[in-house]
């Protein structure tokens, strides 16, 4: 897995029925639906899962989902994810859901 400094630059075209995995390789689950903010997934019924929207962090805090660039690192809230980075102008694509302590 990159570290949160790192960017990972891959084209693949998701689609509804592929299945998705985890660093290990091992499957997590099966792409149900392509949304405006990611993908949403039908995970195995021995994967753990969790809420992103107000994920529990290790110290018990709460976590937000946020959207993220990967080419600037720029932050903004999920529900106003716009059509480029405001701050390096990087497009849509290189936008990312990311959970925020």
């Amino acid at each position: 897995m990159p570290e949160d400094s790192e960017v990972v630059s891959q084209d693949r075209i998701l689609k509804p029925g592929q299945q998705v995995y985890d660093g290990n390789g091992r499957t997590i689950g099966v792409i149900s639906a392509i949304t405006e903010t990611g993908v949403e997934v039908n995970t195995n019924s021995d994967v753990d899962t969790l809420s992103l929207r107000r994920a529990p962090t290790v110290n018990l805090g709460e976590g937000y989902l946020v959207w993220r660039c990967s080419e600037c690192g720029e932050l903004g809230d999920i529900d106003q994810i716009p059509d480029h980075c405001p701050s390096c102008g990087a497009s849509r694509e290189t936008l990312y859901a990311y959970l925020e302590d």
